[in-house]
């Protein structure tokens, strides 16, 4: 893809840095725990952004948005999307949200649903008791930040990914190169208090009444696919659409058939 310059809006009490790709109704994509916006694939925004008008950006905090010392939580990031919509002049939008994204999605979508155009939640869950949480071995891994740049890597790759697709592929080839600053442990944290703490959606979902797909991997090991299928269950006439052999990575690995369902939902 061609280079994109970084833009930036004032939101609330932090500036939100973003970029937009493409032309046509707006596509508007929320970032997972500890993600920046580059993390997004590119084949991926390359293909959406051939029919709509794709934002990305950093949620607080992250990335080459400003920080801010105010208590993060799921809806405070609800309210920055809203927000940052907002200055830009969208008052309504599809709406995509990976992991933690998906939570925010799904607080977007409930407390500002004129927001919300369709819906797309992706290896999300619905927060809560109600939610199925990773095994107490997955968020050890995922926290370890112990031995070399390398030993991280390897780890975050072992659980993004199945490992029967990793015995024949090089996730390198796969996952997009990241030049913004990564977020350090400090924020992560704090994300994954809001992630963790968050009350969840569970008996609110019947509210959701626009259209909606919910997307997950079948080897996904940190949102067990068993929660896309509550989010589908719940949420009135939701798609669902499990990918096999796909883990918590599943945009990286697939990222043709993941484009093409976001895109069958879209121009439905």
């Amino acid at each position: 893809m061609t280079h994109i310059p970084v833009k930036t809006m004032h939101v609330d009490d932090v500036t939100l840095a973003y970029k937009e790709y493409g032309y046509g109704d707006p596509v508007v994509f929320i970032s997972g725990l500890g993600s920046t916006m580059d993390m997004w694939n590119p084949p991926v925004l390359k293909k959406i952004s051939q029919r709509f008008r794709v934002i990305i950006f950093d949620n607080r905090n992250t990335g080459y948005s400003s920080a801010s010392d105010k208590s993060i939580s799921i809806p405070l990031l609800a309210r920055d999307t809203a927000n940052l919509m907002d200055a830009l002049g969208i008052s309504s939008a599809n709406i995509i949200g990976h992991s933690m994204g998906a939570s925010i999605a799904q607080e977007l979508a409930l407390s500002f649903p004129k927001k919300v155009t369709r819906l797309i939640l992706v290896a999300g869950e619905c927060g809560g008791t109600e939610s199925i949480r990773m095994q107490p071995e997955i968020l050890s891994q995922l926290m370890d930040k112990s031995g070399s740049v390398q030993d991280i890597v390897n780890r975050m790759f072992s659980l993004l990914f199945p490992a029967s697709w990793l015995a024949h592929h090089d996730p390198l080839c796969y996952c997009p190169e990241i030049s913004e600053p990564v977020p350090g442990n400090e924020i992560v944290s704090r994300q994954m208090d809001a992630f963790f703490t968050w009350k969840g959606s569970f008996s609110r979902l019947s509210k959701i009444r626009f259209p909606t797909l919910v997307i997950t991997g079948t080897d996904d090991v940190i949102v067990p696919p068993i929660n896309s299928r509550i989010l589908s269950g719940r949420i009135i006439g939701a798609d669902l659409v499990e990918i096999p052999i796909a883990g918590h990575g599943l945009m990286y690995q697939f990222p043709d058939r993941f484009s093409n369902y976001v895109l069958e939902f879209l121009n439905r």
